[in-house]
C-alpha cells in the first residue's frame, strides 16, 4: 500500500525523488493545514510549518522529518505522546552558517579598518555550527571563548567559560543556540536588558540562531544607548513580519538565510529523505542529489602583490559569498522577506571553489585551505 507524504514545496531537490513510491503532495509550508494532512502518513517540512495538535489531531501522520537543524516548530511532547516519530537534520547546514559568519567577520573588519587577528570572539552555543565557527575564528588568529552550559555539565568546564566572562572580554559575540522557551537552559530572550548591561565593551553582536533568542526591545535600547559597536541579525522575532525600525539600526540584516547554501539545502533534504525511507522502508536510505549546480565562477585567481593576509581573505571569501548583497536586498524590500528567502539563489560553499593566488606574500594559501577552499598550491607563489 502506497503511503501519502505532504511536503513543503520549497524544499530543494525533493520533487520527483519519492513520487514513484509515495503519493506526494507539495504545498507552501505556511499554508499546510489540518485538512491537508488528514490522510497523510508523513510530513517533510521546514521551519514554516507548525507541527502541533492543531495541525495533527485526527490525522494519520506517523512520521515528521524537518529538513532543518532547528525543530522548535515541532511540538515534540505532543508527538511523543501521540506516538508520532520525528527527526531533524542536525548539522546539515552548519558549513553554510560558518560561511555566513566568515563573510560577516571579514566585511565588518575591512569596513572598520581593524585586524581580526588578536580580537576575542565569544561563541555562545558550541554544537555543529558553533564548533565550525570556532575553527574559522582560530584560523583567522582570533582568541576564542566558548560558552555551552549543557556541554560543560556533560564534559566538564575545561574548554568552556561562564557567560559573564564573555560579556566582559569579548569584542565579538555570536549566538548559535537552539530556542529553548523554558528550563535550565532557557534561551528565549537570552540577550535581554541584563545581558546588554553586562557588556564591558562595545561588541559586535551576531545572531544567526533563532530570532527569539534576542529581545528586540532590549537590543534596540542597547544600540540607541551606544552599548554595542554593531549588531548583525539573520533571524528576527516575528519573522517574516520583521521590525523595520530594528532593521534600520543593525549593521547587517538578512532574511534567515545563513544556512541557505545550496550544499546545506542538499544535506537537509537528503537527511529527510533517508529518514522517511528508513521509517517506511522505501529503498532510498542512501539517497543524495546526483549533482549540485556549480558556482558561476568556480576558479578564483588573485594577485596578492602588496596585499596583507586579511585583504586576500576578504577578496576571496566575498567572491564565493558576500553577505552585504543579502543585506542590500532586504533593505531594499523588507516587505519581501519571505519571498527573498523562498527564491534564494544558488550559493556554493568554499569547497566548490579552486583558488589560485599569484605572489602570495602574506601566506594566505594555507589559511584559505583551513577555511575550506581548494587552493592550487602551484599558484601560491
Amino acid at each position: 500500500m502506497r503511503i501519502k507524504i505532504v511536503a513543503d514545496n520549497k524544499i530543494p531537490f525533493l520533487k520527483g525523488v519519492l513520487d514513484d513510491v509515495a503519493d506526494m503532495v507539495y504545498l507552501p509550508g505556511r499554508e499546510i493545514s489540518a485538512a491537508d494532512v488528514r490522510g497523510a502518513d508523513a510530513l517533510i517540512t521546514r521551519t514554516r510549518t507548525c507541527c502541533d495538535a492543531s495541525l495533527l489531531d485526527g490525522s494519520g501522520v506517523k512520521f515528521i522529518a524537518t529538513a532543518t537543524i532547528g525543530h522548535d516548530h515541532i511540538d515534540t511532547q505532543y508527538c511523543d505522546k501521540k506516538g508520532i516519530a520525528w527527526t531533524n537534520a542536525p548539522g546539515c547546514n552548519s558549513s553554510s552558517v560558518e560561511q555566513y559568519i566568515l563573510s560577516v567577520l571579514l566585511n565588518t573588519a575591512m569596513q572598520d579598518g581593524h585586524d581580526l587577528k588578536g580580537k576575542t570572539i565569544g561563541i555562545i552555543g558550541v554544537g555543529n555550527v558553533g564548533g565550525k565557527v570556532e575553527k574559522i575564528s582560530r584560523a583567522l588568529g582570533m582568541q576564542v571563548l566558548l560558552n555551552d552550559p549543557p556541554r560543560a555539565r556533560a564534559e566538564g568546564t575545561g574548554d568552556f567559560v561562564e557567560l559573564e566572562r564573555i560579556l566582559q572580554e569579548a569584542d565579538i559575540i555570536t549566538l548559535h543556540v537552539p530556542l529553548n522557551v523554558s528550563g535550565e537552559d532557557k534561551t528565549l530572550h537570552m540577550a535581554d536588558h541584563v545581558f546588554f548591561k553586562g557588556l564591558a565593551r562595545k561588541v559586535l553582536l551576531i545572531n544567526s540562531s533563532r530570532g527569539e533568542v534576542v529581545d528586540p526591545g532590549a537590543l534596540k535600547k542597547a544600540i540607541l544607548e551606544n552599548r554595542l559597536a554593531d549588531a548583525v541579525l539573520d533571524v528576527w522575532e516575528g519573522e517574516p513580519a520583521i521590525d523595520q525600525g530594528l532593521l534600520n539600526l543593525v549593521r547587517i540584516g538578512t532574511t534567515h538565510i545563513a544556512g541557505y547554501s545550496t550544499d546545506g539545502k542538499a544535506n537537509g533534504t537528503s537527511m529527510s529523505v533517508q529518514a522517511v525511507s528508513r521509517f517506511f522502508e522505501l529503498g532510498f536510505d542512501e539517497w543524495y542529489p546526483a549533482t549540485l549546480p556549480g558556482p558561476e565562477h568556480p576558479e578564483i585567481t588573485l594577485d596578492g602583490t602588496g596585499m596583507d593576509m586579511q585583504a586576500i581573505l576578504h577578496e576571496v571569501v566575498n567572491i564565493a559569498y558576500n553577505v552585504l548583497e543579502d543585506d542590500w536586498k532586504l533593505r531594499e524590500s523588507p516587505e519581501r522577506f519571505e519571498e527573498l528567502r523562498g527564491a534564494y539563489p544558488i550559493r556554493r560553499e568554499p569547497g566548490a571553489y579552486r583558488v589560485k593566488i599569484i605572489n602570495d606574500e602574506a601566506g594566505a594559501g594555507p589559511v584559505l585551505e583551513q577555511l575550506g577552499f581548494q587552493v592550487m598550491s602551484d599558484f601560491c607563489i
